[in-house]
């Protein structure tokens, strides 16, 4: 059994090189596709694999993506960003992943992305068949297919210094005059308008992706970027109803309930941010279930806010009973150490 790795890249010699020290020892076989690099990622790419190849670039990541599976020859294939990094805790339990790929024959394995403060999970690894193929212009995807298993390979997205201005949006509007936007590209088409405060444009679009078909998951995102553009354009009796909407599509989540929470705080309705702050902090993880997971929604931005809430209700115990469990949760957040010298501690 041998897994190749798959990257596309274009003038990243400022973390290429990151990215493939992680990676090194790990997978039988490296294949990269270069899409037009101006600078030196060609020449270091060359310092890791001989298989380097050169692709065309069309607008078009998933068809870049693909190109670089074309060209691997392994089993499985595992596919990483020029800017993503496998931290030391993943290569450790690599042998491990190689285990469940020759015990259990997996199709797909999906595992932890960790950008920033939010954690989700990716097809990471998959079978080298037809089956799989990238789809989407822009923040591409391999719908998960066959036998899909979990694994704790977790990913991190460091994130590089480039400027991309408005390449995304571009792209979609181009694809978009074409008529070629399945769900999932109206969804993370209307969250790049929202992006570039182009909300009322953002709003359209993503509420054609409700009205159609899509991942529940995406749905659930897009009502929560919709809440936020009719809350930007001035359209804030909207905003609450987007977010109720989201309910139709699963159970809430807790950066929802917590959306939910800051507009009753913000009407002055204490009693209900309360009731909704308090409804994030039982909220279950759905990482697994392919969500844009946000933990601190279901810990410390909800306890803080219950300090504020409750002692704003006049009932100092409630109020230093979170003020505990957020002092557990964080004892460095900036809040919390504010919130120390508040109760006197």
């Amino acid at each position: 059994m041998t897994i190749s790795l798959c990257m596309i890249v274009k003038n990243e010699e400022a973390v290429l090189a990151r990215c493939l020290e992680s990676a090194r020892g790990l997978v039988d076989e490296i294949a990269i596709v270069d899409t037009g690099s101006e600078d030196g990622t060609v020449a270091i790419a060359k310092n890791y694999t001989e298989n380097v190849t050169f692709e065309a670039w069309r607008d078009d990541f998933a068809h870049a993506r693909n190109a670089a599976f074309s060209r691997a020859h392994g089993d499985y294939l595992l596919w990483l960003d020029a800017d993503d990094v496998i931290p030391a805790a993943s290569r450790e339990i690599f042998p491990k992943i190689k285990k469940i790929l020759e015990e259990e024959n997996p199709d797909t394995v999906m595992c932890p992305y960790e950008t920033g403060d939010v954690i989700f999970r990716r097809e990471r690894i998959v079978r080298n068949c037809e089956q799989a193929k990238w789809q989407g212009h822009v923040h591409e995807c391999i719908p998960p297919f066959g036998k899909i298993v979990n694994a704790d390979f977790a990913v991190i997205h460091m994130g590089a210094h480039k400027e991309r201005g408005a390449r995304n949006l571009d792209i979609y509007r181009k694809w978009a005059q074409e008529g070629t936007l399945g769900g999932r590209d109206l969804f993370y088409y209307g969250r790049e308008l929202y992006y570039h405060k182009l909300y009322v444009e953002a709003e359209a679009i993503l509420e054609k992706m409700l009205d159609g078909a899509g991942w529940a998951v995406n749905k659930i995102e897009a009502c929560k970027i919709l809440a936020a553009c009719y809350w930007e354009s001035g359209e804030r009796e909207k905003a609450l109803p987007a977010l109720f909407r989201s309910f139709l599509y699963g159970e809430p989540r807790a950066a929802v309930l917590c959306e939910i929470g800051a507009i009753f705080k913000e009407q002055g309705m204490r009693r209900e941010a309360v009731y909704w702050y308090e409804s994030a902090l039982a909220c279950r993880d759905h990482t697994a279930d392919g969500d844009f997971e946000l933990p601190a929604c279901r810990s410390i931005i909800p306890t803080l806010e219950l300090v504020a809430l409750y002692h704003a209700l006049n009932e100092p115990a409630k109020s230093l009973e979170y003020h505990k469990k957020s002092e557990a949760i964080a004892p460095d957040h900036p809040s919390v150490l504010y919130n120390q010298k508040f109760f006197g501690e």
